[in-house]
């Protein structure tokens, strides 16, 4: 071989090197750039409720995952033109998956129009081919922590401050009385409406109007402990809900339904990252460790404690279900048929109060 043809080969061998070096860097550019995943909360992300469990899921996530992952979250927004706002600033800031966290944030008219982002809402039933929905069965935790409010109660009237008259307040509004009435037969639950996922001023006012109907244990619907701290002051055992908030009335505190997002953050970011994301329905519950009870207050008894785990294991493995007829409503109406057990699209069209509950369900 030639000095001349042996130099050209060389020059080619070391042209193919240099190109592969030049791929392999750019593959590693790609794959080391993370992938954006944003949240949108209805209100503050460090409410100690609805809001801050779901940033605890979002924190899990970027833990869980690294710098393979970039997450962000936007607090405490309305519906409408400011979610509308939010949502088309994410997108252009190169968000590809968006959860967002209040019934009403997304359909399917937004997700068309962002055709490339894959969008998950929280409690809703909207769907398309990039919007999934997911929630959880919290009624089932909701009517065990009714369980601990009823043995908690001395006169049997109960009160619950609740935000909008929707079917997912309806249903847990529901199962909080029922719960109530297995361990304290004939108890009665009032209500009052806030008309808001948080305001504190209004629970406060709330606990307060119910504290003086003669409610002798509170329970709630809505997302700051606001209730609670009322609870505390006046000595009255209190039930909160969305995350354990023990630390806000520690003498009053009972237990509290509470959601474990993080799992299901972590398993929908990964399906998105290597692209196996579906659109679908998740309904979380306490058999696949979705759905639970925050931790016991000092005044829970034992012999309460035995019969909730007792209650709670015959919802997991479904040989008790609390939305099982005969139900009847405030009216004394037969609304579920003995035997029949309601469905997941039943509860979410429920838009009556059972029995005991006293209050309207319009509001």
């Amino acid at each position: 071989m030639s000095r001349k043809v042996l130099h050209a080969a060389l020059l080619t061998v070391a042209a193919a090197m240099l190109a592969l070096v030049v791929v392999g860097a750019g593959s590693a550019g790609r794959t080391a750039t993370p992938y954006k995943v944003a949240w949108i909360y209805v209100g503050p992300h460090d409410d100690h409720g609805w809001s801050q469990a779901h940033d605890a899921g979002r924190q899990y996530v970027q833990k869980m995952l690294g710098n393979k992952v970039q997450t962000t979250y936007k607090e405490s927004i309305a519906n409408g033109p400011q979610l509308q706002q939010t949502v088309q600033s994410l997108v252009q800031q190169g968000y590809k998956l968006i959860f967002g966290t209040s019934f009403g944030f997304f359909d399917k008219k937004l997700a068309a129009k962002y055709p490339n982002v894959l969008f998950e809402q929280a409690t809703g039933t909207d769907l398309a081919k990039n919007l999934s929905e997911y929630f959880g069965a919290a009624e089932d935790t909701i009517y065990l922590s009714g369980m601990a409010a009823g043995a908690a109660s001395k006169n049997g009237k109960l009160g619950y401050v609740v935000p909008f008259p929707i079917p997912e307040v309806i249903r847990h509004a529901n199962a909080f009385a029922l719960g109530a009435q297995v361990t304290h037969p004939g108890a009665t639950v009032q209500l009052v409406w806030t008309n808001a996922w948080l305001n504190v001023s209004a629970e406060t006012k709330a606990a307060q109007s119910l504290a003086g109907a003669g409610a002798d244990v509170l329970g709630q619907n809505v997302d700051s402990p606001a209730t609670g701290q009322y609870a505390e002051s006046k000595s009255i055992p209190w039930v909160g809900y969305d995350s354990d908030a023990q630390n806000f009335a520690p003498k009053s505190w009972l237990t509290a339904s509470i959601y474990n997002w993080g799992p299901y953050y972590l398993r929908r970011v990964k399906a998105a990252m290597n692209g196996t994301w579906k659109s679908g329905f998740y309904y979380g519950s306490i058999k696949d460790g979705f759905t639970g009870l925050a931790p016991y207050g000092p005044d829970v008894s034992a012999k309460t404690k035995a019969l909730i785990a007792a209650r709670m294991k015959a919802i997991e493995n479904g040989s008790f279900y609390e939305f099982t007829g005969p139900l009847y409503d405030q009216k004394g109406k037969l609304r579920v048929p003995k035997g029949k057990r309601l469905t997941v699209k039943d509860l979410y069209a429920m838009n009556w109060l059972v029995k005991g509950v006293i209050g309207s369900p319009k509001g």
